[in-house]
C-alpha cells in the first residue's frame, strides 16, 4: 500500500478517535458534575442543619438529616441506568460515519484525486518510458508521452537529486516541450552539479537565449561569449551568439559571428545560402544596405491593343522558391514602357526583405478591376531567375494571357 493511501487511513482513524474521544468525555464529565453538586448540597445542608439546632431553631435534626439522606440518595444514578448510558455511547457511531463521508467528499471534490491517481500512474509508467526514448529501435515516444516522461523525471529527482544525467535529460525534454522555466531550473541544477560542463552552459544559453525576457537574453549573451573565447569554432556556439545578438539588435555582432561561421563550414553545405540571408538581412536593418532593383516594363503589341479602362499594374518581386512575393508595388495604368524602382519599403513582410535576396523573379499584371488576385483574361509578364546583388537592373514585357 503506498504511502498516500496510508496517510489518508491514518489521518481518518485518528479524527474519528478524537471525535469518540471528546463525545465520551463529556458524558463522564456531565455524570461527574452532577455527583459533586448534590455532595456540595449535601455537605451544606448539613451544615445549615447544625448551626439551626445550635440556634434552637431546628428540634428534631436526626429527622430531618434521614430526610436529606434519603434525597441524595434517590437522585444517585441506579445500575441500569449507568448501563444506559454505557450502551448509548454508540449513538456517537452515526457521527463517526458522518464524519468519515464528509471528508472524503470534501476531498473527492477540492482535493484533486484525479489528478494524484494521474501522477501515481505516470510513476508507475515512467521506466518503460525511459527504456522506450533509450532504445534507438522503439517507437518514438509522442508529445502526451514527453510529456509524462517529463513528470515522472521529476519525480524520481525528488528522491535522487544528485543525477546529473537525469537534470540534463529534464533540461533537454523541458525545451523540447517548449517549457522554459522547467529547461531553465534543470540546467541550473545540472550546472550546480558539473560547473565546467561546456556543453550544459551551451544548453542553458540557448534557454535563455529563446527566452522572451530581456534579462534572459543578456544573461544568455554573456554566457554565449564566454563560451566562444573557450570554443572560438564551435558551430552551434556562433549560431546561438548571432541569434542572440541579432534579437537584441547588436548587427554588427551577429553579422561577425555568422561570418566567422562562414568560414568553418564546408563549400556546398545547405548553411551557407540561409547564413548568408542572414547577414543580408542584419545589413539591411543595421541600415548599411542601400539596395534598389531598377525595372522597365514593356507591352507586347497584343498586350497594348487589350488595355483596359481604369485597370491596375501589380509588379510582385519573388526569391523564385516562395510563391509568397518578396516585394509588391500596386500602380494606376499609365503609358508603357514604364520604369520605377522597388526597395525594401515594398517588403511584403518585414523578415523578408529585399535587399536580404540572393536572386529576383519579376512578375507584372494588369488587373482589369483592380483585384490583387489574378483573374482570367489578366495580362501578365514574367522575367528569367536573375541573380541578385543588390543593384540590378530588369526589363519584363506583359505579353501572355491569363487563361
Amino acid at each position: 500500500m503506498s504511502a498516500f493511501w496510508i496517510t489518508l487511513f491514518v489521518l481518518l482513524a485518528a479524527a474519528s478517535a478524537l471525535f469518540l474521544l471528546a463525545g465520551w468525555r463529556q458524558r463522564s464529565a456531565s455524570d461527574g458534575d452532577r455527583d459533586r453538586l448534590n455532595k456540595t448540597f449535601y455537605q451544606q445542608r448539613l451544615q445549615e442543619l447544625e448551626e439551626d439546632e445550635s440556634q434552637g431553631v431546628v428540634a428534631e435534626r436526626p429527622v430531618m438529616v434521614r430526610e436529606l439522606q434519603q434525597t441524595l440518595l434517590t437522585d444517585i444514578p441506579q445500575a441500569g441506568t449507568a448501563q444506559a448510558h454505557s450502551s448509548s455511547r454508540w449513538v456517537l457511531l452515526p457521527g463517526v460515519i458522518l464524519l468519515i463521508g464528509v471528508s472524503l467528499g470534501m476531498y473527492l471534490k477540492t482535493g484533486g484525486l484525479a489528478n494524484v491517481m494521474a501522477w501515481m500512474q505516470v510513476k508507475a509508467d515512467y521506466p518503460q518510458l525511459r527504456a522506450r526514448l533509450m532504445d534507438p529501435q522503439a517507437k518514438p515516444l509522442t508529445m502526451e508521452e514527453l510529456g509524462r516522461l517529463e513528470l515522472g523525471l521529476r519525480s524520481a529527482l525528488q528522491d535522487d537529486p544528485d543525477n546529473l544525467n537525469g537534470w540534463t535529460m529534464l533540461g533537454r525534454l523541458g525545451m523540447v516541450l517548449n517549457n522554459a522555466t522547467i529547461a531553465s531550473q534543470a540546467f541550473e541544477h545540472a550546472l550546480q552539479l558539473a560547473p565546467n560542463n561546456n556543453d550544459l552552459k551551451l544548453d542553458y544559453a540557448e534557454v535563455l537565449t529563446r527566452s522572451g525576457d530581456p534579462q534572459d537574453n543578456r544573461e544568455g549573451g554573456m554566457m554565449l561569449r564566454d563560451l566562444r573565447k573557450q570554443q572560438p569554432a564551435n558551430l552551434r556556439t556562433l549560431g546561438l551568439l548571432a541569434f542572440n545578438a541579432y534579437n537584441q539588435q547588436q548587427y554588427d555582432e551577429a553579422i561577425g559571428a555568422w561570418q566567422s561561421m562562414l568560414t568553418l563550414l564546408p563549400a556546398g553545405d545547405s548553411r551557407v545560402a540561409m547564413i548568408e540571408r542572414s547577414i543580408e538581412q542584419a545589413k539591411t536593418d543595421a541600415g548599411q544596405q542601400n539596395s534598389q532593383l531598377a525595372l522597365r516594363v514593356n507591352l507586347s503589341p497584343e498586350a497594348e491593343k487589350m488595355l483596359p479602362q481604369g485597370g491596375v499594374l501589380y509588379i510582385s518581386v519573388s526569391d523564385g522558391v516562395s510563391p509568397v512575393p518578396v516585394a509588391v508595388k500596386r500602380l494606376p495604368l499609365s503609358h508603357f514602357p514604364l520604369s520605377l524602382t522597388l526597395d525594401d519599403s515594398n517588403a511584403m513582410m518585414p523578415n523578408r526583405l529585399l535587399s536580404a535576396q540572393h536572386q529576383v523573379q519579376v512578375r507584372a499584371r494588369i488587373s482589369r478591376n483592380g483585384s490583387a488576385n489574378p483573374q482570367s483574361g489578366d495580362w501578365f509578364g514574367l522575367s528569367a531567375l536573375t541573380p541578385w546583388n543588390g543593384h540590378s537592373q530588369l526589363a519584363v514585357e506583359i505579353n501572355q494571357q491569363q487563361p
